[in-house]
This record gives C-alpha cells, sequence and structure tokens, in this order.
C-alpha cells in the first residue's frame, strides 16, 4: 500500500482518488497507518491500569468496559498474565460492579508480577493458576472455582499461535455463558506479518484463523464485535488490536 498526506487539504491521495480525512474511507486509511506505526513504535507498551502495566490498545480496553458493564459477568476468566494489567483493569470493573471475581491464567508467572498483583487493592476478587492454559489439570482447576450460577466471560491472551487459540476456543469456550464472549485477542497479528518484531506465518498462523476454524466446528458461538454504545462520529470502525475477536454465546 501506497498513500501520500497532503495536511493543508486533509486529503489521502491513495489509488488515484483524493479522499478526505474526514470522511470513513479516510479514516480507514489513516486508522491503517496508525495501527502499524503504532506497532513499529511498540505503542502498546506505555499504559498502566491502577499501576499495573497493562499492554493492551486503549481503544480495545475501552471497548472491552463497555461490554463487561452491558453483559455483567460474576467471573471472567483470562489468559495470559504478563504483568497482570488486565486482571486488575478486570477486576476494577467487577468491583464497582459489586460482584464477581477474575481468574488469571499463565504457564509462568514471574514473581515479581505475581508479588505485584498479590499485594494489590484487588488482589482478593483474583485468582491466579500457573500452568499451561490447555493443560488438563488447569482445565479441571478453572472447572472447579467456576458456581452453577456464574456468568462466565473469557478473554483468551496467551500464546497466539492458531493451534493454540483454537485449543483455547474449543475447551474455554465450554465455560462460556450463553450471551456472553469469548474474546480471542491480537487478531492484528494476520496483518502484521511483514513487520519488526512479527514472524513470517503470522498472515495464516493467528488467532483470526483459529476464529474461522472452531466456527466452522461450533454453532454455539457467531462474531459479534461490539457496537459502540454512544457514536456521534462519522467513524464506522474503530482502531483495534482484536479484529473479529469477539465470540457471543447464542446456544
Amino acid at each position: 500500500m501506497k498513500i501520500e498526506l497532503d495536511l493543508n487539504k486533509r486529503v489521502i491521495f491513495y489509488e488515484g482518488e483524493n479522499i478526505k480525512f474526514d470522511e470513513p474511507e479516510g479514516f480507514e486509511l489513516l486508522k491503517h497507518i496508525w495501527l502499524q506505526g503504532g506497532w513499529d513504535a511498540k505503542y502498546v507498551y506505555s499504559w498502566t491500569w491502577l499501576g499495573r502495566p497493562i499492554i493492551q490498545l486503549p481503544d480495545d480496553m475501552m471497548r472491552l468496559q463497555e461490554v463487561i458493564y452491558r453483559i455483567k459477568p460474576t467471573l471472567i476468566i483470562e489468559t495470559g498474565i504478563a504483568h497482570g494489567g488486565s486482571l486488575i483493569f478486570s477486576a476494577s470493573l467487577l468491583k464497582l460492579l459489586g460482584k464477581g471475581r477474575v481468574i488469571g491464567i499463565d504457564i509462568d508467572i514471574r514473581s515479581h508480577n505475581r508479588k505485584a498483583i498479590e499485594t494489590h487493592e484487588l488482589s482478593p476478587l483474583i485468582t491466579l493458576i500457573e500452568g499451561s492454559s490447555i493443560a488438563n489439570e488447569v482445565i479441571d482447576r478453572v472447572a472447579e472455582l467456576i458456581g452453577p450460577n456464574d456468568k462466565v466471560f473469557v478473554i483468551l491472551d496467551s500464546n497466539h499461535t492458531k493451534a493454540h487459540v483454537l485449543e483455547e476456543l474449543r475447551l474455554y469456550g465450554n465455560f462460556v455463558s450463553i450471551g456472553s464472549y469469548l474474546v480471542a485477542t491480537d487478531g492484528i497479528m494476520q496483518d502484521l506479518a511483514a513487520a519488526p518484531r512479527s514472524q513470517a506465518d503470522w498472515d495464516i498462523n493467528n488467532p483470526q484463523q483459529a476464529v474461522l476454524t472452531f466456527l466452522k466446528e461450533n454453532e454455539k458461538f457467531l462474531i459479534d464485535n461490539p457496537k459502540p454504545v454512544f457514536n456521534e462520529s462519522k467513524v464506522e470502525t474503530h482502531p483495534t488490536y482484536w479484529p473479529n475477536a469477539w465470540l457471543r454465546r447464542v446456544r
């Protein structure tokens, strides 16, 4: 893709056309550039939530809080912990809603991250499980922690290979409550195969491909990317690292 920008006229020159910045098509092109540049510059490595690093695109977290507020889950399960920012984010929302808890799973919870999470003000709402997210003993432990009346919401953010995410989808999909979501994050990998810090096979080895395979074998879920609750802009789609990530359980 090759485009040119005229900041004075506020237009984009692309494939022989002049597209205004304020047109939906113009924003789509600018969004693509911004996401690619943000990846190269490691933009998502510059945020925290209540004191813990949260390696996520702020746009995705804002959309996530809208959905959590609407669904009001009583249990959020997250695979992949890193520094714990996402766990703290989820726990803070459930705290505000007055009910709920979070389970965080990671194959390697580093000691300094574990200490920071376990000493955080919201730690009473968080259960940490160390082990592979697809290991039998981990799945069994998660099942033990789910109450009969829990409304379960799942976020997959660990190993992002197609094979691993597909197995997570198959396993954790069983826990998701009807009407709630199974979110397979970081599908943007599909568009980053030639970018720095990427792998050559990311165009085919990514969460989006796992989602497509999963949906062919499981009719209980459908892609339901959440629409803005409030939108007085011309923007039709927002910047995201999670394209086609939102699977809603319908049966």
